[in-house]
Formats: C-alpha cells, sequence, structure tokens
C-alpha cells in the first residue's frame, strides 16, 4: 500500500512539531501539509526545520482546504474551536480524521459525530496506548467492585494546561461509569471546595493538579473498607501520543466510515 499522505494540524505548537518530526522519521506515512491558525506568525516557516529537522519543503499554510486536495489523512491535536473547523472540510475531502483534541463540549460532540456517516473519525481523550489499555482495565475493576469501593481520578500536568479535568481524566471516569453501567455526568464530582459534606455513595471523583512540564500523570483509585486499588499511567514524553495518533491513522486508513476510538484500534472493545 502506499505511504499515507498526513497534515500535521497546529504544526506550530509543541505536539504538532512532535507530530511532524515522527511521521517524517516513520514508514508507512509522509508529511504533505502543515496547518496553522491564521494571523499566525508561523505561516509559511517550514515544518521540517520547527519540528527540529532538515528543511522539508512543507510550509506551514492556514488554508486547509487546499492542503487537503492531496492528503489522507489528518491529525489533530489542537484547541476546540480549531478542530471543530477543520471537521467539516476534512469530511467533505474523505479524510481520516484524527482527533486528539481535548476540552471538546457536548456540542462539539455533536457536530463531529454528525460527519461520521460519511467520514472516518478516529478520536480520544488520550492517544497513548499504555492509558487506552489502562482504561479497559478501569472498566473490569469498576465492574467487578461494588459501590462500597469510592472512585477518585487524580491527574496531574504541565503548567500550561488549559482544561480541567484533563480529557484523560475524563475518559477513564467514563470507563469507571460504564463499568458500573452508570452515566458519568450524573456521578461526577469534579470540585470539592469548603463544607462538602460527605462524599455521595456512588460518586466518581476528579481531582487536577498542574505545575511544571509534566507531560500527564493520571491515577484511578478504588477505595474500599481497609483498602486501595491504584491503577497509574505516567507519560514522560509527548512522542507517546504522537506514536499513538500515528497507529490510529494507519489502521483507519481505508475503513468504513464512523467514530472510532483507540480502544478500537488496539482489539479492546470488547476487554
Amino acid at each position: 500500500m502506499p505511504e499515507m499522505r498526513l497534515i500535521v494540524a497546529g504544526a506550530g505548537g509543541r505536539m504538532g512539531r512532535v507530530l511532524t518530526r515522527l511521521v517524517e522519521e516513520s514508514r508507512g506515512a509522509v508529511l504533505v501539509g502543515a496547518l496553522e491558525a491564521p494571523g499566525s506568525e508561523l505561516l509559511g516557516k517550514d515544518a521540517g526545520v520547527l519540528a527540529g529537522l532538515p528543511e522539508n519543503g512543507v510550509k506551514l499554510s492556514a488554508d486547509l482546504w487546499t492542503l487537503s486536495e492531496k492528503a489522507d489523512g489528518i491529525l489533530d491535536f489542537t484547541v476546540p474551536r480549531a478542530t471543530i473547523a477543520n471537521v467539516a472540510i476534512a469530511a467533505e475531502r474523505g479524510l481520516v480524521h484524527v482527533i486528539g483534541t481535548t476540552g471538546l463540549s457536548a456540542s462539539d460532540d455533536a457536530v463531529i459525530n454528525s460527519v461520521t456517516s460519511r467520514a472516518i473519525v478516529v478520536k480520544s481523550g488520550n492517544m497513548s496506548l499504555g492509558v487506552n489499555l489502562l482504561a479497559a482495565l478501569v472498566k473490569r475493576v469498576a465492574r467487578a467492585l461494588d459501590q462500597s469501593f469510592d472512585i477518585e481520578i487524580l491527574e496531574m500536568h504541565h503548567r500550561d494546561k488549559i482544561d480541567a479535568p484533563s480529557g484523560t481524566a475524563l475518559m477513564l471516569g467514563q470507563a469507571a461509569a460504564a463499568g458500573r453501567g452508570i452515566l458519568l455526568e450524573d456521578h461526577a464530582a469534579r470540585g470539592r471546595d469548603g463544607v462538602t459534606g460527605a462524599r455521595r455513595s456512588g460518586d466518581i471523583g476528579f481531582a487536577s493538579l498542574r505545575g511544571g512540564t509534566a507531560a500527564g500523570d493520571h491515577s484511578v483509585i478504588f477505595a474500599g473498607a481497609s483498602e486501595r486499588i491504584t491503577l497509574s499511567h505516567q507519560a514522560e514524553d509527548r512522542v507517546l501520543f504522537a506514536h499513538g495518533a500515528l497507529k490510529a491513522a494507519l489502521w483507519a486508513h481505508g475503513k468504513k466510515p464512523g467514530l472510532y476510538t483507540m480502544a478500537d484500534v488496539l482489539g479492546l472493545s470488547d476487554f
């Protein structure tokens, strides 16, 4: 099969540069476009040079319609507004749209879902292979334990992260809720301050820490009477998310239209 032709969205950002470097160094994929926000001072810059590589001739552009003319997919780790702007064009062009953007609202998700009857979308709050295995384990443990075990999710990210709880924490919360057969939105406890009263039975709690350069640490704690079970994952470098995104794109190339997750990519859907 010919190499998959990929566009990196947000190519001037930290994650975009990591994705650019990985695609350029990979087998099975080739970089054909680098997307950046309109008005960015990086427009026209060489994507390879920005990623710390030799010049590759791929210039940062704000015109996804033109970039996508000869592309097969787009790797999108940007911000919700940018991702939603990319959705319609990616669908119209028939691109595989790998979405690692976090902080998406319910209305954003509805927009994404609206195109999946004709588009191939792989969307995950975390593209790490290890985190997605963790989510599968959380679901199984939550299913095995009764509500005498309280569930708390703790996450830490670098000081510049703008959304909380992280998309990964929410993904883990969804996994725990699915294991218990409940809706996360009915049981999420996302902030505690002051005199809160006793913990409500059945809640899934979230705590968010920010500081330094942490790439992403997540723990799910099952706290019972006289014992605790903790499942954890520590991300040491953003490249692990890029590896997962590239794996997702190559897996989805040629698949039928639909909304897929990393659980589908890794064969964990029925775990």
